[in-house]
């Protein structure tokens, strides 16, 4: 990574971590941002099966056993973030039961951080029966990688003088230490398949991405105004499973 990049890196990085730890410090923004990794986390569980199955049929069987467990912990983190949201008496929209108008239909599209982090790349060639396992493994890591730190940096400042906050902490410390193991077993399996140099280069050119797209982001944040689509609704009061929380 050149000097540039590593300073927008540091920049882009600064400003997503001060909008994250706002958004779910406060108790009236925490629902939607909850909702958001809700989604995110649960959405790439048939993808990652997807996945999986591909490995297994290609004869990859370490790499198939990582996948499952990579599945199976973000569907474990959907449930933590669901039950953080029963908790608050909230739960996220189903989007695809509401009517489809021209402005959930955009709504709908690729985020600008998405659209800056594949750009190049159309949606056909990121299905998972058919996308470039290199390209898959080094921009995967990236994600992985940030993803254990940005959780770690939102859990310390949620309070601990408050049960369900609490709870959330310790929940949102387990995912992170799971994105963890992610990015270590996505590195491997790079260094499984190439050089040290290649890999290298590769994870270079999607770090480089990454910033692209933390600045698109940002920018969208800014001329939205920090005025987010609201991904939640209430829901009533139920019994919550507290095994679902990490400890």
């Amino acid at each position: 990574m050149n000097f540039l990049t590593h300073i927008l890196h540091l920049a882009g990085s600064g400003v997503f971590a001060y909008y994250s730890a706002a958004q779910i410090r406060d108790s009236k923004t925490r629902p939607n941002i909850l909702a958001g990794f809700q989604l995110a986390e649960s959405g790439s569980v048939p993808f990652l099966t997807a996945l999986g199955d591909r490995a297994a049929a290609e004869g990859d069987t370490w790499l198939a056993e990582k996948l499952a467990k990579h599945a199976s912990d973000e569907t474990k983190h959907g449930q933590i973030f669901a039950h953080a949201l029963q908790q608050m008496n909230k739960q996220v929209i189903d989007f695809k039961r509401q009517p489809q108008t021209p402005s959930t239909k955009k709504s709908q599209q690729r985020s600008p951080f998405f659209a800056a982090f594949y750009e190049g790349y159309p949606q056909e060639q990121l299905k998972p029966a058919v996308i470039d396992w290199d390209m898959f493994m080094a921009s995967t890591y990236i994600l992985e990688l940030d993803a254990s730190k940005d959780f770690k940096r939102m859990a310390k400042v949620l309070p601990d003088n408050e049960s369900t906050a609490r709870n959330l902490k310790l929940g949102m410390l387990s995912i992170a230490q799971d994105e963890t193991g992610h990015a270590a077993y996505l590195y491997e399996a790079m260094m499984r398949r190439m050089s040290a140099t290649k890999v290298q280069k590769l994870v270079d050119m999607w770090r480089t991405r990454k910033v692209n797209a933390l600045l698109a982001m940002v920018g969208g944040i800014l001329q939205r105004d920090g005025e987010t689509r609201s991904l939640v609704q209430d829901s009533a009061p139920s019994e919550i499973d507290s095994e679902l929380v990490a400890t």
